[in-house]
């Protein structure tokens, strides 16, 4: 699956648990047995993937980049994105 189109998920108040790849070959989000997994290009420093990943999820969640919020894993591979209202 090359791009996932995830608007079922775009509820307000949910939280979003994915798995991160940085420095992929490709920007790409995947649905495996219902966990996320995000691949990005960028590398982890200065909070640049946790940037890239918030870009590529709003954008498959039909939603602005300040609706998601990174509640947990700023420095981790496994993160928790919030759906603001």
């Amino acid at each position: 699956m090359a791009k996932a189109t995830l608007p079922h998920l775009a509820i307000p108040g949910a939280t979003l648990e994915l798995r991160v790849t940085p420095k992929a070959s490709r920007n790409e989000i995947r649905e495996e047995a219902g966990q996320l997994r995000v691949y990005v290009t960028t590398v982890p420093e200065d909070g640049k993937a946790n940037a890239a990943v918030q870009k590529l999820l709003a954008k498959a969640l039909g939603l602005p980049k300040s609706q998601l919020t990174l509640v947990r894993g700023a420095t981790s591979r496994d993160k928790t994105f919030r759906v603001e209202p």
